[in-house]
């Protein structure tokens, strides 16, 4: 009987191992060439190496910088965290972020919805030529155009003003919105649309009620990419923004460098981190909706 208990468990065992060389569906997986495993972790290393050294950089003091740059810190100091969290120059500067990234992502979102709407489902004349522009804009990124822009925003007179960054960057948002959302939008059945009409639904509320439910993966995707970009952009406030009190968070740690505080190198790399952090915690978050999103797009 003891014999029998030892095959039978001996047979567990081996069906265990097998199941854990399976994934879920039961094919066997294949781990691939391991240069490419790594070469992956270099790329990896090469991408997270920066950010740990801001973040632990502001864990540390400037002697610790002058005797071992490269170190970790030894002992840990968290008053360059506390310090300038404890500023007010910090929080209206991260009000301003939000305000502005807020913003620009309700237009992006609210505008490149509509503009794709149009473009899947109805056929008018110059359609492709429409799409086929939204597409070019792709070719035009915002540091190409920044002095006629510029010149453009100082005619509006909205120099130093937090709308001379919203509007531009809703305009450079809306070609990637409406190439990932045009074939989502396509994806709806023409059969769902013939029934809500038939339903008595108007076309914006079919707009509203079918249509943004549908396509929320790709509306998350856009709203993702629209906020970051706008959190992280240096280069357009840096042009129209003037008072300190208008600043964003990119141009705040840009005006902490050239401040008194220069040479205060991890006060500088704690207000960095501080200033990165949030966009950093965002994507980490939706980073699986953002994949989703995009696949669902190429595969429209």
């Amino acid at each position: 009987m003891s014999a029998t208990t030892a095959k039978s468990a001996n047979l567990t065992g081996i069906t265990r191992r097998r199941r854990s060389n399976r994934g879920n569906d039961g094919v066997k997986q294949k781990w691939g060439n391991p240069f490419t495993y790594i070469v992956a972790l270099l790329f990896i290393a090469a991408c997270i190496a920066p950010v740990l050294f801001i973040v632990l950089g502001g864990f540390r003091t400037n002697s610790q910088f002058t005797t071992d740059p490269s170190g970790l810190p030894s002992p840990w100091s968290f008053s360059n965290y506390t310090d300038v969290l404890a500023t007010q120059t910090f929080w209206g500067q991260f009000g301003n972020s939000v305000i502005v990234g807020l913003a620009s992502t309700a237009g992006i979102v609210l505008l490149g919805l509509m503009v794709s709407f149009v473009i899947a489902r109805y056929e008018f004349k110059f359609k492709g030529a429409m799409y086929s522009l939204f597409a070019a804009g792709l070719m035009f990124p915002l540091v190409i155009a920044i002095t006629p822009l510029y010149i453009m925003i100082k005619n509006l007179g909205l120099i130093d003003n937090l709308l001379g960054i919203i509007i531009p960057q809703i305009a450079f948002g809306l070609p990637t919105t409406v190439i990932i959302l045009v074939p989502f939008l396509k994806a709806i059945p023409k059969e769902l649309e013939e029934a809500a009409s038939i339903d008595g639904t108007s076309r914006l509320g079919f707009f509203f009620r079918m249509v943004i439910p549908l396509s929320t993966p790709g509306v998350v995707t856009v709203s993702i990419l629209g906020f970051l970009g706008s959190w992280n952009n240096y280069l357009l406030p840096l042009y129209v923004l003037n008072s300190e009190a208008n600043y964003t968070l990119p141009l705040g740690v840009q005006a902490l460098s050239a401040s008194q505080y220069s040479q205060d190198t991890a006060k500088i790399l704690a207000f960095t981190s501080l200033a990165m952090l949030p966009a950093l915690i965002f994507f980490s978050i939706f980073e699986k909706k953002i994949v989703g999103g995009l696949t669902g797009a190429v595969k429209g």
